[in-house]
């Protein structure tokens, strides 16, 4: 009789553990669920949000060119607020006409920009000569090998690169750039617009106050003249082919995405491409 409770005892024994690690398999199985539940609900939400921040820059894209005038947007950094679907987008379309082309600025206007940022008047010369040097063709002979020298000089393994940039990342190569001076330039830069000098109309108010030559009543007329453009209902500045897009789409959720595209205009005829993308970068870490 005792052996038969002990057997039965055993037995019960066995099917509490059985059922105990039935439980935790279960209990496993459904945290594993309910992550990966989560995982999916978390990246529709992100693919919404980024088809969002698309249909953004899609809306900019035309608005930009909008035939009718007083419908047309401004390549001016304002804020434009656009509805998609249950996403409230967030879209600024600036002229790449209105930045400092790194390619194409005068020494004065690179020195210009670099002091309104806060250098001083030999360091924004000096470093405006070296942003010069590092685009410039080379000069064969010694110019050239003092160029390379001064880098060498400073621990760099490279010298100039004696062309054009080829991004605007590049400038945190040249001599006298830091990382704290570029992060505060870099959305006043451009490598698209050709120009030697901004256009004032679309500059922001920091490369508006770095132009040279324009002196103070300058400063104040123009200023004005974009307040007014600002509330008149059909605008009359951002004319330029170029311009940055930035789209921010966010969701009831919380759930966002960002996409910051350079789109060209092109003019051609029937069957030809209506601009080009210059550069398309989703996220707002450059």
């Amino acid at each position: 009789m005792n052996r038969r409770a002990a057997q039965r005892g055993v037995a019960l024994l066995l099917v509490l553990w059985a059922c105990t690690l039935l439980a935790v398999l279960l209990g496993g199985y459904a945290v594993l669920a309910r992550t990966q539940a989560m995982q999916t609900r978390y990246q529709f939400a992100q693919t919404r949000a980024h088809y969002a921040a698309e249909a953004g820059v899609m809306r900019a894209v035309y608005a930009v060119q909008d035939p009718v005038a007083q419908r047309r947007w401004v390549g001016d950094g304002r804020v434009y607020p656009f509805r998609f679907d249950d996403a409230a987008v967030s879209i600024t379309v600036t002229d790449e006409g209105g930045k400092v082309d790194l390619n194409a600025a005068t020494p004065e206007m690179l020195k210009g920009l670099f002091r309104a940022e806060g250098l001083d008047d030999a360091a924004a010369g000096k470093l405006a000569t070296n942003v010069v040097t590092w685009r410039s063709l080379p000069i064969i002979g010694t110019d050239t090998m003092r160029d390379s020298a001064a880098y060498v000089a400073a621990g760099r393994d490279y010298g100039p690169r004696h062309g054009p940039f080829a991004s605007l990342q590049e400038l945190q190569l040249v001599l006298g750039m830091t990382p704290a001076l570029y992060q505060r330039v870099e959305p006043d830069l451009t490598l698209w617009s050709g120009l030697a000098l901004p256009d004032p109309n679309t500059a922001s108010p920091l490369v508006l106050s770095a132009i040279p030559g324009l002196d103070p009543q300058q400063l104040q007329a123009i200023k004005a003249t974009r307040e007014q453009n600002s509330r008149a209902a059909a605008p009359a500045i951002g004319g330029g082919i170029t311009h940055s897009i930035r789209a921010e789409a966010v969701l009831a959720d919380g759930a966002r995405a960002v996409i910051r595209a350079t789109i060209r205009f092109q003019v051609g005829g029937m069957g030809a491409q209506p601009y080009k993308v210059l550069r398309w970068q989703e996220g707002d870490v450059e």
